[in-house]
């Protein structure tokens, strides 16, 4: 596990929000990169820098689920197909998933808050936090009203608000229920 090339940590942002893409990221690091940790424990400008430095020392690979394909195969579904097609672009020695549940792929460990613990997963924390937030500002762009730059998708009560407001969008998750709709969008 100590020698680069190794091991292949994979991560995950975007799994929780009501809106947006499910991004998973793998990586295998060829060189130390200084710094890593949980993406969700470093500021948006460190996560940006560290990702300048994992792209340029790993090999990394991305996939990306859209709130459609969340809401037509469910989330599980989604990320069994995701870790999938990461151990099949990535060639490694070993498979590392932050978390407690494989979802039935073989070849593959997990283990609960390794993107804290294993420079391999926070690298990949790190590619898929930074990829599902720029991408989520773009969708600020093309739907200012919702405020996804200021809650990146999640059902903050901001968010709430605008969805009763103006409805669902196509990058909305409607398979993800929400107490605070459910009066408002099905009466």
């Amino acid at each position: 596990m100590d020698k680069f090339g190794k091991m292949c940590g994979i991560d995950e942002a975007g799994r929780g929000p009501l809106a947006g893409d499910l991004v998973m990221a793998g990586c295998v690091l060829h060189k130390h990169v200084e710094g890593l940790n949980d993406s969700k424990k470093l500021t948006p400008k460190k996560r940006e820098f560290l990702y300048g430095q994992i792209v340029q020392n790993a090999a990394y690979h991305v996939v990306k689920f859209s709130a459609k394909e969340i809401d037509d195969n469910g989330i599980s579904l989604c990320l069994k197909r995701g870790l999938e097609e990461i151990m099949k672009n990535l060639v490694s020695t070993e498979y590392l998933f932050d978390g407690n549940t494989s979802f039935g792929v073989r070849g593959l460990t997990t283990m609960v808050q390794a993107d804290g613990k294993v420079a391999e997963v926070s690298a990949a924390s790190i590619i898929a936090k930074v990829t599902h937030d720029r991408d989520i500002m773009e969708l600020a762009k093309k739907y200012p009203e919702y405020g996804f730059e200021k809650h990146k998708g999640y059902g903050t009560a901001l968010h709430i608000e605008m969805i009763k407001k103006y409805g669902y969008s196509e990058v909305h998750r409607k398979s993800y229920k929400v107490k605070a709709l459910e009066k408002t969008l099905f009466d």
